[in-house]
């Protein structure tokens, strides 16, 4: 499913204009990453929980030349499965 399919489905779901709930679900989308981005995490209770997490400064190698390189410490999103959504899935 898709951006467009969802709205669909949700609009049809709710009673709301196509318009309307694709402003929801992007000002949604937009309050989870801002909320990531300062750092917080955001917790949906029985669906999941989204966070950001720190990988480690690593070393790698360049695939082209071969040479060692030197990975940096960088941020990452990540999602949490919640048990509900577990459950819904099993």
């Amino acid at each position: 499913m898709n951006k467009a399919e969802l709205v669909a489905v949700v609009a049809e779901e709710v009673n709301l204009t196509k318009k309307a709930t694709e402003e929801v679900i992007d000002k949604m989308l937009d309050l989870i990453g801002q909320t990531l981005a300062e750092g917080d995490k955001v917790v949906l209770s029985g669906f999941g929980t989204f966070e950001v997490r720190t990988r480690v400064a690593r070393k790698g190698v360049d695939p082209r030349h071969g040479e060692e390189i030197s990975i940096p410490e960088q941020k990452t999103p990540a999602f949490r499965t919640g048990k509900g959504l577990k459950d819904m899935v099993r």
